[in-house]
């Protein structure tokens, strides 16, 4: 391998296996607002879904293929005709596309979830290969659960799907069990024991069961892989896989150690970090490396000395370089253009109708607050989105609570009818109260499964975000508000939700086959 700097292919998967994080379903508009992100961020690939898994996944996935141009569009399929040919269909409206198939090889997979022989993996991995590369010339292949099957027998089956047209090889730690020094050594015996692996592309997808995900990914680059898979915020079955701005950041640090340089655009990982878990409604921990909250604070006082001497005493790299600092800081005072090129330099692009909206918002925060920050702007756009096609939504809350007082909330609603109505409800707290008298208004029932809440910056004037998760009769939505209100933001966050259970009910009656419980991927077999 040459020792100078080479590039290294990061395919990110946060809207299929980011996807299967337990309680999370994603909408068409939600997966494609994160693509378009994906795009800013300038990754390689996206994987955008399993077509075959449900309607409703094929046509997201068929939607980025059309609309999403840069990077390779890619869906997953098993090994099994009819996935590959609905995966095929799926992304044939992207300009570059790629059919990305999988199958169990572990002694476990084959005869605990399979019930097949070697033999007949080996065959139905070649066989679909094969027919993959009917319809694109760039073709994935993964034996599941690479990291607990035989070497000898993983080799074998590499070598088979390489030779019937695979362009790249991806080798996933399933759940999570190798660690670095195995895991490494496993790939440089791969490139020994499979020769024409080194004319494809050798990519890994390691998952974070042990906390490794991120180690092994690494590891894996120092083996000679050219592709790592990633989500955004490490989110994904299970204990997630491995973080996208982790591994960006890490080869970008030290070229000198992994010999490789990305793509990406270091500079929008903050805001992809927090479009997802908006989107998402997992929240990000506040140690979490790279994006979380305290990842440049400085509380020790001997570190704040240093930092304000020098940044680089305990600094490795800055916000900036992430996004998460900010060069404009807008304020009551600033028009519509000063807020039209924040936005603009924070990737956001407006419509006029869209814009005409954000600057009401903004206007009303600013009254408020004495700055709008970045994070303020995200929050608004954010709650702008969950408006749009709503059934109804809050006009008006009004909440009475306090010590020796029972909380009682009022609330009005305009519905699509174009008339408001208005009820009051008794809480064993002040949203307790609120969502009651919601509920006597949207009639939409539904089992509240989560309710979080954060600030989205800090000082007692903070934009509040909440996002709750409603469940019912199998169908999940999540609801998202930001306000300085917290209790204004718990509101909408549940509006929102109500809107969203009683869209994906409609849809249900007049799409029976559509499957809305949970993420269509949990509805087949495991993935890698």
């Amino acid at each position: 391998m040459s020792a100078e700097t080479q590039h290294l292919r990061i395919l990110d998967t946060t809207l299929r296996d980011g996807e299967q994080s337990p309680g999370v379903a994603l909408s068409a508009d939600d997966k494609l607002q994160i693509a378009h992100q994906l795009a800013r961020v300038n990754v390689d690939i996206i994987e955008a879904g399993f077509p075959y898994s449900s309607p409703g996944d094929f046509a997201a996935v068929k939607a980025i293929a059309k609309q999403i141009e840069g990077p390779v569009i890619a869906g997953l399929a098993r090994c099994f005709e009819e996935d590959v040919r609905r995966c095929a269909e799926a992304v044939k409206p992207a300009k570059r596309a790629r059919i990305h198939i999988f199958i169990g090889t572990s002694p476990i997979h084959r005869e605990g979830q399979l019930r097949m022989t070697k033999q007949q993996v080996f065959d139905r991995a070649v066989s679909m290969t094969a027919l993959a590369r009917e319809f694109q010339e760039d073709v994935e292949f993964s034996p599941m659960d690479a990291s607990r099957t035989e070497p000898e027998y993983l080799a074998d089956v590499v070598a088979a799907t390489i030779e019937a047209g695979a362009t790249t090889i991806n080798l996933p730690d399933t759940v999570g069990y190798a660690t670095p020094d195995e895991w490494r050594a496993l790939l440089a015996w791969m490139y020994e024991r499979v020769p024409r692996l080194h004319d494809v592309v050798l990519s890994v997808h390691c998952h974070n069961d042990l906390g490794l995900a991120t180690a092994n990914s690494l590891a894996s680059v120092r083996a000679g892989a050219r592709q790592v898979e990633t989500c955004v915020n490490g989110i994904g079955e299970r204990a997630g896989n491995a973080a996208l701005e982790e591994v960006a950041m890490a080869t970008q640090l030290h070229p000198e150690v992994f010999g490789v340089t990305t793509q990406l655009d270091s500079s929008q990982l903050y805001r992809t970090s927090r479009l997802v878990s908006q989107l998402t409604g997992m929240l990000v921990q506040p140690n979490k490396a790279v994006v979380g909250a305290n990842a440049f604070a400085h509380h020790s006082g001997i570190h704040q000395d240093g930092v304000l001497k020098d940044p680089r005493t305990f600094e490795i790299m800055r916000a900036e370089a992430v996004g998460a600092g900010s060069s404009l800081v807008l304020g009551k005072l600033s028009g519509r253009h000063a807020l039209k090129e924040r936005l603009a330099q924070m990737g956001y692009a407006l419509d006029e109708e869209e814009l005409k909206r954000a600057f009401v918002r903004f206007k009303e925060l600013a009254d408020r607050k004495r700055e709008v920050t970045d994070r303020d702007l995200e929050a608004i756009l954010a709650d702008e989105r969950t408006v749009a096609d709503e059934s109804f939504r809050l006009e008006h809350l009004q909440v009475s609570c306090g010590t020796n007082l029972r909380p009682t909330a009022t609330v009005r609603m305009l519905f699509s009818d174009g008339v408001s109505r208005e009820s009051v409800a008794l809480g064993d707290g002040p949203v307790d109260a609120a969502y009651r008298a919601i509920d006597s208004l949207a009639q939409v029932p539904g089992e509240l499964e989560e309710f979080a809440i954060q600030a989205v910056s800090g000082g007692i004037d903070a934009v509040g975000e909440v996002s709750v998760r409603l469940r019912r009769d199998g169908t999940r939505a999540l609801g998202h508000g930001a306000d300085t209100d917290i209790l204004v933001a718990a509101a909408k966050a549940y509006v929102h939700a109500l809107n969203r259970l009683a869209e994906s009910e409609a849809a249900q009656r007049l799409h029976p086959e559509l499957d809305t419980d949970a993420p269509a991927i949990e509805r087949l077999a495991s993935t890698s």
